[in-house]
């Protein structure tokens, strides 16, 4: 029998599917061109590839700075949206703007002042270290523009226009990978020219979202950028913090860890950077539900619909589970494959697929971590996630690691065991208590 209240829950679903479907296109075909660039850089040798990986884990602790802000931003216009506050939204997309720039002038002269640095800390090779250095260097010249995609690409998506931001990083990434076959290839300039392709393309995609921001409906502002709103500004304060301490624990977390991994061997490393590369892609589907949910619940919660919220909850659990089980079947069976299209050096490959097909196994638990942190945001509960991922990755990944690699002399097996764990316990912590998150 058909009632009402399921036609609302299959609009719902639906609903949550449109948005999240440009999210996980624009991510799909992002990791895709990310794919094409590594092989380039792999095709160079293991020292390229070396060089390139040494900065991954630092790249993700800067990008995961303004992201918190992009929470923020999210969230509080998808409630102001769903409460019909039409100034609000555009007082949240003015101090959006205002983060934007001062977080990222901040990490830009952080980032070119540690510059010279940064391959010593990661222990790489006497050999790799200067085209590491370079190579860091030139990617952290566009971060305040980098920063301003980031931030304003999640307000974008707050209002639910989730195909601009999806367009804009298919250029961007186009235009990467052509700079990178004229500059690695045509000009030949090796890992230095992956850099300037790098730092092209990301500038351009600051500048590309900055317009589209200011022509969308609900955020373009007209007033002085200097008016702001005193407890707008708590509030992004009060959302962001959490989830920067976040992420800072996290991705804090990954460069410790690959700087575990880093002091075992070029090959060992080589292999733990592609595989952790490769993965990226099959965990693409849960983080396009992530966002969607984040947007999703944002609006319920503005619109006070307990009904609505605990729909778009189901719906996304529903099909992040779908997303991710299907993506860990897709990477078991094409691990080897897909190790081979990165690097042709037999030992990396064999390594590689191994941990990758190891790790298939827990993709639906790394999605139903994933989507938890996307409905706590959207309710704007950011302190319990900080306290489930600081101990899953501090106590379970990195000490576990630490332990087994100095104590033991484990391998990169037991690493992405660790690894594995971590997931597992956090997706535990994180999903039990959604039931009880919002009572009516």
């Amino acid at each position: 029998m058909i009632t009402r209240s399921n036609i609302k829950n299959n609009s719902v679903f639906w609903s949550v599917v449109v948005v999240a479907v440009p999210t996980m296109l624009e991510q799909i075909l992002s990791v895709l061109m990310q794919y094409v660039d590594t092989a380039m850089v792999g095709r160079l040798g293991a020292d390229a590839t070396a060089a390139v990986s040494t900065s991954t884990t630092i790249t993700w602790l800067i990008g995961s700075m303004p992201y918190a802000f992009g929470v923020a931003a999210m969230t509080l216009i998808a409630q102001a949206i769903g409460s019909g506050e039409d100034g609000q939204i555009k007082q949240v997309a003015k101090q959006s703007l205002i983060f934007a720039l001062g977080v990222g002038a901040v990490l830009e002269v952080i980032c070119l002042a540690l510059s010279p640095f940064v391959a010593t800390w990661m222990g790489a090779e006497e050999a790799i270290r200067p085209a590491a250095t370079r190579y860091f260097f030139w990617i952290s010249v566009p971060i305040i523009l980098k920063s301003v995609q980031y931030i304003l690409a999640s307000a974008i998506r707050a209002t639910k226009d989730t195909k601009t931001p999806m367009v804009i990083s298919i250029v961007i990434n186009a235009v990467n990978i052509l700079l990178d076959y004229i500059f690695i290839y045509i000009f030949g300039l090796g890992v230095d020219g992956a850099a300037y392709a790098t730092c092209i393309s990301a500038a351009l995609g600051g500048i590309l979202t900055l317009m589209v921001f200011f022509k969308n409906p609900y955020l373009g502002f007209k007033d002085s950028i200097f008016k702001t709103d005193k407890d707008i500004t708590k509030k992004m304060w009060k959302l962001s913090l959490p989830v920067l301490l976040i992420n800072i624990a996290s991705t804090s977390g990954y460069v410790v860890f690959a700087g575990l991994v880093s002091h075992m061997g070029t090959i060992i490393f080589a292999a733990h950077s592609i595989a952790v590369g490769a993965e990226e892609l099959f965990y693409i589907g849960g983080y396009g539900f992530k966002s969607a949910a984040n947007t999703m619940v944002g609006i319920a919660y503005g619109e006070q619909n307990h009904e609505k919220y605990h729909s778009v909850c189901v719906s996304s659990v529903i099909c992040t589970l779908a997303v991710m089980t299907l993506s860990g079947i897709l990477l078991f069976l094409f691990a080897t494959p897909l190790m081979g299209f990165f690097t042709s050096d037999p030992e990396v490959i064999t390594l590689g697929a191994k941990v990758l097909k190891m790790v298939a196994f827990s993709e639906p638990f790394f999605g139903m971590y994933i989507i938890s942190e996307g409905i706590y945001y959207g309710l704007g509960k950011t302190r319990y996630p900080f306290v489930v991922e600081f101990v899953g990755m501090w106590l379970v990944r990195i000490l576990a690691t630490y332990v087994g690699i100095h104590f033991f002399n484990q391998g990169l097996v037991y690493v992405w065991t660790c690894m594995i764990a971590d997931n597992v316990l956090k997706a535990i912590f994180l999903t039990a208590p959604l039931g009880r998150l919002w009572r009516k």
